[in-house]
């Protein structure tokens, strides 16, 4: 058996030669984009559980059960029925009928809004899943196994797509370049190869070299600073904007319109990395053990989809946005426990407000049910 172990030794020596071939420096968007995809032995490309509600426990040093963070869907049911209610009018508005997410993770969303769609009689012809690890998609097959006739998996775009497209904590795991103003020069930091481990496994350190690259705004102030910016998340949606003839496009994640993201006050950036429900900041050791995500410039998004044709439906907390959908209706049919649970997607201090969700739209403009009232599209 091929262990936690074996996998993070061997992608490491990949990467170091990755290192290596490019010159002794890596952006870190390279070594980011290794860590979490490289075939067979990034973080989403191997077998561990990564979503679910307990982290992993161990046995003779070896990680046995578990997983490394919770997503809303992991939480509680009422997230994906809820979302639902917007994707019913989404299909009913725009005239199509197909929904497509990317990065499905365990496939618990799919089967949520596949459930809710089936119970309110809304006619859907495929959900298409875009992902990208062979083993989620596993994982995926065996949750959805009730829609097999419904649903579909697939590794790349086609020239053109319509419906309704979802992306639930999809932009934080795109890669990201980091830039560091270190006593008042910026550079672009990146990744080098640091003294090798007693046991031979390359370790990682931290390089900063000079860049002409800058933040969308410039930051006041003489003090170090850093942050990312988000070239492969906006490419994405220009390339989605350019592919949806007909539809609407809803994406919720974690982050900042561009004023709050490049804050003075934010000087250390927003990388950080989850390993069993515990947070840190250094994605440069327990390499492809551990996910590595950024928060979200939805400035950033909403000018590339702008860029594509895409106008903007709407953007919000996550809590106002579900509470527009229905949510608290839901609640109050729940159980006790589910409430609860549910109560962590709305409240403030949980994901209410620390979430957000974006909308576009391609075709005549309409109101989303999800931005009816608490809309913050004029702080984009």
């Amino acid at each position: 058996m091929t262990t936690s172990t074996s996998l993070t030794t061997t992608l490491a020596q990949r990467i170091a030669q990755g290192i290596l071939d490019a010159g002794g420096w890596l952006g870190f968007d390279a070594f980011m984009s290794q860590a979490l995809y490289e075939p067979g032995l990034g973080y989403y490309a191997h077998g561990s559980a990564k979503f679910g509600a307990l982290p992993y426990t161990t046995q003779d040093g070896a990680r046995v059960a578990g997983s490394d963070f919770v997503t809303a869907p992991e939480m509680t049911p009422l997230f994906g029925w809820t979302l639902a209610n917007q994707v019913a009018q989404a299909l009913q508005v725009t005239g199509t009928h197909e929904v497509w997410e990317f990065g499905a993770g365990s496939g618990a969303l799919a089967l949520q809004v596949l459930q809710a769609l089936k119970e309110q009689g809304v006619p859907l012809s495929t959900y298409t899943i875009v992902d990208i690890s062979g083993s989620l998609r596993a994982r995926q097959q065996a949750t959805l196994a009730e829609f097999a006739d419904q649903v579909r998996w697939v590794d790349a775009l086609p020239d053109a797509l319509q419906g309704v497209v979802l992306g639930n904590e999809l932009l934080d795991a795109m890669p990201v370049k980091l830039l560091a103003r270190v006593q008042g020069v910026w550079h672009q930091r990146g990744v080098a190869l640091g003294d090798a481990a007693e046991d031979g496994t390359p370790t990682f350190i931290w390089q900063d070299r000079p860049t002409d690259l800058r933040p969308p705004l410039g930051i006041p102030g003489a003090h170090d600073y850093l942050t990312e910016i988000h070239p492969q998340g906006e490419s994405f949606i220009r390339t989605l904007g350019d592919k949806l003839t007909a539809g609407a496009v809803f994406l919720l994640d974690y982050g900042f319109p561009e004023a709050e993201y490049y804050h003075p006050q934010r000087h250390m950036g927003t990388v950080m990395c989850h390993q069993a429900h515990q947070v840190d900041s250094d994605p440069l050791v327990a390499v492809g053990q551990k996910d590595i995500t950024a928060h979200v410039n939805f400035t950033g998004i909403a000018l590339a989809g702008n860029d594509a044709g895409l106008d903007v439906l709407g953007y919000c907390n996550q809590a106002r946005f579900l509470m527009n959908c229905g949510l608290l209706t839901y609640m109050e049919a729940a159980d006790l426990p589910t409430r609860v649970m549910a109560q962590k997607l709305i409240m403030e201090h949980e994901m209410g407000e620390f979430f957000k969700v974006i909308g576009f739209y391609k075709g005549e403009p309409w109101q989303a049910l999800g931005f009816a009232a608490g809309d913050r599209t004029h702080t984009l």
